[in-house]
């Protein structure tokens, strides 16, 4: 596992109160979804919250939050949060909160149904004989 899960289960609790939580693994870590969107997340070394890209500026300028940049560029809407930035539970607390508010404003998602996909001319010849 590449997350703290004693971390994990500090974000758990935070997110006790709440409807529609789900978990799911990516990024190499753990998600935190409301309502189908994700909100928040562990990596190895950082905390990861989804605020938006209206709340992206404000969430940058506070202690031990820098732009998520895994894939080379910031993405903008998503910031790291340092470990010192959630040492206590009121801090994790309100970092959880701006995910949440964020992804709790999006509409639910829905179950995507799965297309059949059309199969090319030229093996339909085929599979007629």
């Amino acid at each position: 596992m590449s997350y703290d899960e004693q971390f994990a289960d500090r974000v758990r609790a935070a997110l006790a109160d709440r409807d529609a939580v789900a978990e799911k693994k990516m990024f190499g870590g753990l998600c935190f979804m409301v309502n189908g969107h994700m909100c928040c997340g562990l990596t190895a070394t950082d905390f990861m919250v989804r605020v938006g890209p209206d709340a992206y500026d404000d969430a940058l300028s506070q202690p031990h939050a820098r732009p998520m940049d895994f894939t080379g560029r910031p993405l903008v809407g998503m910031v790291y949060v340092a470990p010192a930035g959630t040492r206590t539970s009121a801090a994790l607390a309100k970092w959880v909160k701006r995910g949440v508010q964020f992804a709790s404003n999006l509409p639910p998602k829905t179950k995507a149904r799965k297309k059949k996909r059309a199969v090319p001319p030229r093996l339909q010849r085929r599979l007629r004989g």
